[in-house]
């Protein structure tokens, strides 16, 4: 049995700096946290100051790599493609999953647009089978759109848009 190409379509460029500031927005709390923590216990001379700063330092490094460099590798690796009889779905980084819903099993399909989908133009289409549901995320919102509006011709979805 040959083996299926990967899907040809990337997500939206734009979807790598949706992913920096999701990133930065969440990673951004704890890494304050970790900071004031010690600091402070710099300040009350629990530990000495540039032993404290250890965690502090490695908070912000960690945190500006995930903010820096994973949304690239996860952009690269973000593939999809809509069919006639399928949308196949691939991502992942360290562990690349497959996914291939059929057309047939689609009950119905929708765009979503988060606060900072909407700043960016991008959107993100959502598709319901009685399995749960898979998502392409980060297209531009004219494609998304379209997308949207294919899947539901070939899966004769139109009644739930």
């Amino acid at each position: 049995m040959a083996t299926r190409p990967p899907p040809r379509e990337h997500l939206d460029p734009r979807a790598r700096t949706l992913w920096r500031l999701s990133g930065a927005l969440q990673t951004l709390p704890l890494v304050l946290l970790i900071v004031a923590a010690a600091g402070a216990l710099a300040w009350f001379d629990v530990i000495p100051a540039p032993l404290a700063a250890v965690p502090a330092v490695v908070a912000v490094a960690l945190a500006a790599i995930a903010v820096a460099l994973v949304p690239d590798f996860l952009w690269r690796q973000w593939r999809y493609e809509i069919g006639e009889a399928e949308v196949d779905l691939q991502h992942g980084w360290v562990t690349v999953t497959r996914t291939m819903v059929p057309m047939a099993r689609i009950q119905h399909v929708d765009t979503r647009r988060g606060p900072l989908q909407r700043r960016l133009g991008l959107a993100s289409v959502v598709l319901y089978t009685a399995a749960g549901a898979s998502e392409i995320p980060a297209l531009a919102d004219d494609v998304a759109d379209g997308a949207r509006d294919r899947i539901a011709a070939l899966a004769n979805a139109y009644d739930d848009l």
